[in-house]
């Protein structure tokens, strides 16, 4: 309960110190052109930022079978370029491919190293807001978690650069939640395994049984609490990307800011801590982009995962189970389906992607080829992204593995 506490006491800070914190009083001239330009980055939305730095972009929308409208983001490589699929992590979008800058952004490397880079976004972020008949203001816009993200988003997404591109294959890398509606994909429609030639999962998450981060722990330990009090105040959507990230990158956690302790203790405290690897320059970047919106119906079915130490569909309720699954629980993932050669890369101090739950997880895949540890000790869950080191700890081998499948896409 204290850790829950000491969270709730810092955020009362960042509001206190809210109307306090200048820029202008906190960085010298010498470091005016290096803020001006991150403070450009914070506010720039993933195609902006990619053409800022020189890149060709394109942005390309499609709908899901059941009529959700999704935005995708593309770094196009030439005509004879493999394509690989790029999805993000749980309250994100695709703006963490890109926020580390060339040369250090899991985007631009793959651009650089000759392939055609699509960027995924799951319904409900910043960039897939959007419905045919049902506003984000209606409740009903809402009733998803990850299952749907697996079972309509992706395949939508996954079939429309494959048309798109003209290519039979494509690789696939996914972070965190990007893992995890790739497992329910391939479980619940085990044809797409013959759409994607190798699959990538930094901090892949299935099993959540041995969670470390104190935040996660509290919301899983609470989740039935946590469902019905969102229910009551008719909350829908947690943490959408708005004034409090514009906040956040604009002033609160800017180099030399007083407050961007404040910033750094509540990523670790979700995360891990690995204050060597984070980046404290570009934490106005990631905080003006993230978090980027998700249903609370995510964030629950994440909890209860947790609690149960399974993984498995949203569990309703016993009575409302019956009647969507026909059987009172939840039925599992069938990860015994997933025949794509899988490679699962996993850190010691990953909070949320632990890895004897990674353990568990391989046990699980006939086809997890490889598992892959950071060789960091201090590694975290959020360092697979953000890292100061990420190239060369694990983008380098990342790009090496996918390689050996580079012809297969063509």
């Amino acid at each position: 309960m204290f850790c829950w506490t000491n969270i709730v006491v810092q955020i009362i800070l960042v509001v206190i110190f809210c109307n306090f914190v200048r820029s202008d009083s906190y960085y010298s001239d010498e470091y005016e052109e290096e803020y001006n330009d991150v403070q450009d980055d914070a506010r720039l939305n993933t195609f902006s930022l990619i053409k800022k730095y020189g890149y060709p972009c394109e942005i390309h929308r499609v709908y899901t079978e059941d009529n959700y409208l999704l935005e995708m983001h593309r770094i196009p490589g030439n005509s004879s370029a493999p394509v690989v699929f790029l999805q993000h992590g749980l309250l994100s979008s695709s703006a963490e491919w890109v926020l580390m800058t060339p040369g250090r952004g899991l985007a631009y490397l793959l651009a650089d190293a000759g392939y055609d880079v699509w960027m995924g976004n799951a319904r409900g972020n910043t960039y897939s807001r959007s419905h045919a008949t049902i506003k984000p203001t209606s409740s009903l816009y809402w009733k998803f978690s990850w299952h749907e993200i697996g079972y309509y988003d992706l395949p939508a997404m996954i079939d429309y650069v494959i048309a798109e591109t003209g290519v039979p294959k494509i690789q696939y890398i996914g972070f965190s939640q990007g893992t995890t509606v790739f497992w329910v994909l391939m479980s619940m429609r085990p044809e797409y395994n013959d759409k994607i030639i190798a699959m990538q999962a930094l901090a892949p998450v299935a099993y959540l049984g041995n969670v470390k981060s104190p935040l996660i722990r509290f919301l899983g330990t609470f989740t039935n609490s946590l469902e019905l009090a969102f229910k009551l105040l008719g909350t829908n959507e947690i943490l959408p990307n708005g004034k409090l990230n514009e906040i956040a990158g604009q002033s609160l956690c800017i180099e030399e800011a007083v407050t961007q302790a404040i910033c750094t203790n509540l990523l670790f405290l979700i995360c891990g801590f690995n204050a060597e690897q984070l980046n404290t320059t570009m934490l106005p970047v990631v905080m003006g982009h993230t978090p980027a919106g998700a249903s609370t119906r995510q964030l629950i079915h994440f909890g209860q995962l947790y609690k149960k130490g399974t993984f498995e569909q949203f569990d309703y309720g016993w009575l409302r189970n019956k009647r969507i699954y026909g059987t009172y629980k939840p039925p599992s993932y069938k990860l015994s389906a997933i025949r794509t050669p899988v490679f699962l890369h996993y850190a010691d101090n990953d909070w949320l992607s632990t890895p004897t739950d990674v353990m568990k997880l391989a046990k699980q895949i006939p086809s997890a080829v490889g598992i892959h540890r950071v060789p960091m000790a201090k590694f975290n869950h959020l360092d697979f992204v953000f890292a100061i080191n990420a190239t060369e700890l694990i983008y380098n081998r990342l790009i090496n593995i996918m390689r050996f499948f580079m012809n297969e896409s063509k």
